[in-house]
Parts: structure tokens; sequence; C-alpha cells
């Protein structure tokens, strides 16, 4: 899986910096968090120390901002995150897709999954095996996501799989797998009687980023049609589904 890229704008590593402009750093992260009275008790140690020689850094002082740095990463990452399922949240979604689509150097499909009947698993178990059921579809369709992929809550109980730099047999493989991983897991550990299967659309196509998304919305479409449980494609100009043992 792709992980968030590392927070970057912080000011230079301890180790790389002086007292003054490391109780300058420090008080930018707290303020960040919303601590302007910490913040401003670390400015105002900062314009002290100007007003002198700058003496060496206190270990203390450097195990503060190293902590901090991993408080904002801590925060950024959560936010990023889908709180029911752990997997990236619509919000990561939207900002990586304009990225990679806007890079016409860079070959990208796009899986756009639903669990098939999903309303009757809520309404024949309960929403709270339902949310189960969302939770664990999330961790088997992240498990053969190759990097710098990854997958993401497109909403409700749809997911999509963003996969860069694959060619569309790989991405087919990859929709396929993850369809027969969901549709051949031990459900009945959850709940007795309980089923799962997904429905995929997979595009793969040099078009703009609205209209590769409505092409996988199609082909969701068009698996669902088919029957559920199926691999849906475009080639030459027409859907195609994977023929697949259940």
């Amino acid at each position: 899986m792709m992980e968030v890229e590392t927070v970057t704008s912080e000011r230079a590593r301890p180790d790389e910096t002086d007292l003054l402009s490391l109780h300058e750093a420090i008080a930018e992260l707290h303020a960040s968090q919303g601590d302007f009275r910490t913040a401003y008790e670390h400015l105002r140690t900062a314009l002290g120390i100007a007003r002198t020689a700058r003496p060496q850094i206190p270990e203390q002082l450097r195990r503060e901002f190293d902590r901090l740095r991993r408080e904002r990463a801590q925060a950024r990452e959560e936010s990023l995150r889908d709180a029911l399922t752990a997997v990236y949240n619509r919000r990561y979604l939207d900002n990586r897709l304009a990225d990679l689509l806007g890079d016409a150097r860079t070959p990208l499909a796009v899986a756009l999954i639903d669990i098939d009947l999903f309303k009757s698993v809520n309404d024949t178990f309960g929403h709270l095996i339902g949310d189960q059921v969302l939770r664990r579809v999330a961790e088997l369709l992240r498990e053969g996501v190759p990097a710098p992929g990854f997958c993401a809550r497109y909403g409700g109980e749809e997911f999509m799989l963003v996969l860069p730099e694959v060619q569309p047999g790989t991405a087919l493989r990859i929709a396929e797998h993850a369809r027969r991983r969901v549709a051949q897991h031990a459900w009945s550990e959850i709940c007795p009687g309980l089923g799962v299967t997904i429905s995929v659309g997979v595009s793969h196509e040099p078009v703009s980023g609205p209209e590769q998304l409505r092409m996988a919305d199609d082909l969701l479409y068009g698996a669902k049609h088919a029957g559920r449980n199926r691999v849906a494609y475009r080639e030459r100009g027409g859907v195609r589904v994977l023929e697949h043992c259940q």
C-alpha cells in the first residue's frame, strides 16, 4: 500500500538547526494544534535567544520537537483515513486522483467496487454485522494492491482501487483476485448464513478524470447487470465480463 507522504513543511531537523530556529519550529507546531499559549511561550523564548548568543540545543527540547512532528504526522494520516474501515477516505482519494489523472505519462487504472446486495446484509443481519462486513471487505481489498496503488472508500458500500503504473491485463487480474478473495472468504465466521460478494468495474482509459470515473461506474453497472459477483471491463468499444469459477 502506498502511504501518505511524509510531512515536509516543517523547518529543518533538530540536528541541522540552532536553538532559536528550533523554538520557532516548536511554536509553529503547537500553533497548528491550537495550543497558542505554549506557542507564544516558545516564541518569547526565541525572541530572548535572538538578543543573546545562540546556545546548544538541550536534549529535552529535541525530544519535544520530535514528539510534536510525530503527532502532527499521525494527525494528518488519521485525517485521510476512513474511520470505520481504515482505508483512505474520499478526501484523500479525490486529491490523489487529481494528481494522478493530471499526469498523462503515468498509466492509471481504477476499479470501482460495490458490495452486492449490501442493504440486504444490513436488513437481515443488522448494522453491526454490516459494519464488520465493510471492515473485512476493506481488509481483503487492500491485500492485493501493489505499491504505489491504494484502496479508498468511495462512499457507503463502494470502494475504489487506484492502480497507477499498471497495464490493463494486470489491473484486471488484481480486480479478479480481489473478487475471488471476497467470494471465498469464510463469512460464516462473522455470522452463520452470511455470504458476501462484490461487483467490479475496471476502467483503464486515457481520458479525463471525471470521464474515467464515469466509465468505471458504467462498467460496475455492467457487472451488476451480468449477475453480480463479476468483474467488467471495456474492450473494442464494448463491455466484457471476466469468466470465473465461483
